[in-house]
């Protein structure tokens, strides 16, 4: 058996393809064997009863039903009378009235009113053609008032497709399904269920099928029928669903009722509005305990124990006093009872430590003392600056670098910042040399005690910068009173993992000012709270200057500290006639010579590019015996690198003495000029 059916299944209908028998007069013609071969070798089951589905590419004739104009001119209807339907019965008129208007309508109009199906139009209207080819197809045309191509078009699908040609286009033929009908109660409860919930999987529908029609239909069978039946209007609902019934114990049987159908829990949970644990549990309920489980039950305990009592209490309150420091294992361990837990003996030391005062090391009720204001409040911008320093949490190459940060108490601006391997007095001065070089000085800078901050360097360069210094004391409590303690709190959740992925020591100076550009140009929430708008540090702080000092001026102030140098064409520097490498990608670059006991260093910008050994000689105030450099890896390195790569014992420091001034003629011969002396560090 064949089946047809279109690529797009829009409407689906279900009719017998009429016996399309020409007249018997014709029946010894060759036409007529051609128009029955074709006809019963169309697939041999078109006889049948094939599903016919059609789509909108393929409509019936728009005249198919509708008497034509002309035919409503000779049957003397008007043109305002609705067309009349083939599948209503006509109006009853005497036997000599309808003889009279058969007899005054042609052959195919009053063939056409006994037509019931769009094929036995088509082929009758081809049917000429093809049997007597005794007229045209214009002469057709005009007979059935049809298009002459229509009528050529339906002759030629004929000729070359036989019956199946008078068919719709995009109809596929397709083989019907194997074995026996869908049986009527089955569809019948698909499109109950379908109007009941839409959620249900194919496999689900083929259980609920066996439990409630006795049916075994396969999970794909029930998907295509599934797809068939047309969404139903949903009536109304055997039963409410969870939230609407009264009785608790009515839905809880719906429940059960419907997973004895074959539904699954998560459609029940869907459907009814009820939690899928919920179900799990009213259905185990109903197996232990039948219908008695579905009541309510309620959810006090049936037997409390009670392990907690006033001996107890006073046997744990008694040890408490004994060992105040005590936790509650230990506790629990010294009363040796198994019928209590650790959690109840910390629960009654929580308890005792509420009832009984004289616990040792129970807080005393205080009363909260108003809040004051900052003893450092600044009320203006360079009033007082904090600086202090940080160990980092984590470790480079073994070692865990300091982080020190300068700050101004009246922007929460970072001012200045360094990196260092250790805390030392030459990097406190680095940092505050930078910051009064971009700002000024302040009035105060406050610190705490640490040896970086209170060496005697460090209080010589304030003294001659008139800046006082408020060092604070850490163990007497006054660790809140340096603003730096906060802001390396804010340092740490930010920006420490960060930190952490750094490999280099360069890297880590770029992370660490690129945290201080983050920090000053994002909102503080002290600001915020204070009423500025927009709570910006560096916005805040605007253009305000301290008291500014000329760039020798202050490299003056901090003589025996600093040097400011510019490096020549090959990265090298001239400090008191010792002339000494820094960097060779710094041709023309002022740098900063720092000196701090016996160690010189070059710096730009926060970052070491050198060190070297030196001695301080205060007699003469300069720096002499410079040797033993150490050279870092930066960012300011040569991209071009160099030839042979500079290593500490390969580094020379060239000493050019000054010529000895002439105190009078003399006779003699002149010596030759002094030359470089060749110092060997190494």
């Amino acid at each position: 058996m064949h089946l047809i059916k279109p690529s797009q299944d829009i409407l689906s209908t279900s009719a017998e393809i009429p016996d399309c028998i020409p007249h018997q007069s014709c029946l010894a013609t060759s036409a007529q064997k051609r128009c029955r071969t074709a006809y019963h070798g169309c697939g041999g089951a078109l006889a049948s009863r094939p599903a016919l589905r059609h789509t909108r590419r393929s409509p019936v004739p728009h005249n198919f039903g509708t008497p034509s104009p002309l035919e409503a001119l000779r049957v003397g209807a008007r043109r305002a009378s609705p067309p009349r339907p083939l599948w209503e019965p006509p109006t009853r008129v005497s036997c000599k009235g309808r003889d009279a208007l058969m007899d005054a309508m042609p052959a195919f109009d009053q063939l056409q009113l006994r037509f019931v199906d769009h094929i036995q139009w088509r082929y009758e209207v081809i049917r000429p053609l093809v049997l007597f080819e005794d007229r045209t197809a214009t002469q057709r045309a005009a007979e059935t008032h049809t298009h002459p191509e229509t009528v050529c078009k339906l002759a030629r699908r004929f000729e070359h497709q036989g019956m199946l040609g008078l068919f719709p286009e995009h109809t596929e033929v397709t083989r019907a399904r194997p074995g026996p009908p869908i049986p009527a109660i089955v569809v019948e409860e698909l499109t109950r269920l379908k109007a009941l919930y839409q959620g249900f999987g194919y496999r689900e529908l083929a259980r609920i099928l066996h439990y409630t029609c006795n049916e075994h239909i396969d999970d794909k069978t029930v998907k295509k029928l599934w797809h068939q039946i047309p969404l139903p209007i949903q009536g109304e609902l055997p039963f409410g669903l969870s939230p609407c019934q009264p009785d608790r114990s009515q839905t809880r049987r719906q429940v059960l009722h419907l997973y004895a159908q074959g539904w699954s829990k998560g459609s029940i949970s869907a459907f009814l509005h009820v939690s899928r644990p919920t179900v799990t549990l009213w259905i185990r309920r109903f197996e232990a305990e039948h219908w008695s489980g579905l009541a309510d039950k309620s959810r006090a305990p049936t037997a409390p124990v009670r392990k907690v009592w006033l001996p107890l209490m006073i046997e744990v309150y008694h040890l408490q006093k004994r060992h105040p420091d005590a936790g509650r294992f230990r506790l629990w361990s010294l009363l040796d009872r198994e019928d209590i837990s650790v959690r109840t003996v910390g629960r009654v030391m929580a308890l005792n430590k509420q009832v009984y005062q004289d616990i040792p090391h129970v807080a005393r009720q205080r009363q909260k003392k108003p809040p004051h204001p900052h003893p450092y409040k600044a009320s203006y911008p360079h009033q007082y600056w904090f600086i202090d320093g940080r160990q980092m949490d984590f470790a480079l190459d073994g070692v865990k670098w300091w982080s020190f940060m300068l700050f101004d108490g009246y922007s929460r601006a970072m001012l200045a910042g360094a990196v260092a391997p250790f805390e030392a007095s030459w990097v406190t001065l680095m940092v505050l040399y930078t910051a009064c070089l971009r700002y000024g000085t302040p009035d105060y800078l406050i610190s705490d005690s640490g040896g970086a901050f209170t060496s005697h360097e460090v209080q010589a360069v304030l003294k001659r910068l008139q800046i006082a210094p408020n060092p604070i004391v850490s163990t007497q409590g006054e660790s809140y009173k340096n603003l730096m303690e906060t802001h390396f709190n804010v340092q740490r959740r930010l920006y420490d993992y960060q930190f952490s992925l750094t490999q280099t020591p360069a890297e880590l100076e770029q992370a660490h000012q690129a945290f201080l550009q983050i920090y000053n140009t994002t909102a503080h929430e002290g600001l915020l709270k204070e009423g500025f708008q927009p709570p910006v540090p560096l916005q805040v702080l605007g253009e305000a200057k301290g008291r500014l000092y000329t760039l020798e001026d202050l490299s003056r102030r901090f003589s025996r500290a600093v040097f400011p140098r510019t490096t020549n064409q090959y990265g090298c520097v001239t400090l008191h006639s010792y002339h000494c490498y820094v960097e060779a990608g710094l041709p023309q670059t002022r740098v900063l010579l720092w000196v701090y006991g016996e160690q010189l260093r070059a710096v730009l910008d926060h970052v070491v590019l050198a060190a070297y050994q030196c001695r301080d000689d205060w007699r003469t105030q300069k720096v002499i015996d410079i040797r033993d450099g150490v050279f870092y890896p930066t960012r300011f390195a040569s991209l071009q690198g160099a030839l042979i790569p500079v290593t500490p014992h390969a580094s020379l420091v060239l000493y050019r003495p000054k010529a000895p001034g002439r105190r009078g003629h003399r006779s003699v011969p002149t010596p030759h000029l002094w030359l470089f002396e060749l110092i060997h560090t190494a």
